[in-house]
């Protein structure tokens, strides 16, 4: 159980340092890609990106899952099922927002597509932030 948590947190504070990075540098650096070039850069851009958010972002799914039946006497229940809603938080803002986003700028670039990329990935920035502290908090209390 306490591997799994580790297997957890290991991939949620990756994931919260990516989302960082992607949010401050890596999204703010799209508008700035020659318009000529941009379809291409997007389409690499997504192919790329899976095979980096992809395993952690399974990790974290199927471990945030288990640890509702399999989780450590310390960790409090409400810890588990938020550390769920989180993830699923994440997962449909990722299907439902981001992923229509990138769907249109692979035609090329386009402001409104653009902004609203950025702005909604906001809420995945803090979700996955939020998740960072649920799960050092789990952590904590295992390891004391």
């Amino acid at each position: 159980m306490k591997l799994l948590l580790l297997a957890q947190a290991a991939a949620t504070l990756f994931m919260v340092g990516l989302i960082w990075m992607v949010q401050v540098v890596h999204y703010p650096l799209f508008d700035r890609v020659e318009r000529n070039d941009f379809a291409r850069f997007e389409a690499d851009h997504q192919r790329l990106t899976t095979w980096v958010v992809a395993p952690p972002m399974l990790v974290e799914l199927l471990t945030a899952v288990w640890l509702l039946g399999q989780r450590p006497h310390e960790v409090p229940a409400w810890s588990a099922w938020l550390g769920v809603v989180l993830v699923a938080v994440i997962w449909l803002s990722t299907i439902f927002a981001q992923v229509p986003q990138h769907n249109v700028l692979a035609h090329g670039f386009d402001e409104a597509a653009y902004r609203i990329l950025v702005g909604t990935n906001w809420l995945r920035t803090v979700a996955w932030s939020v998740r960072g502290v649920l799960v050092l908090g789990m952590l904590g209390r295992v390891m004391r």
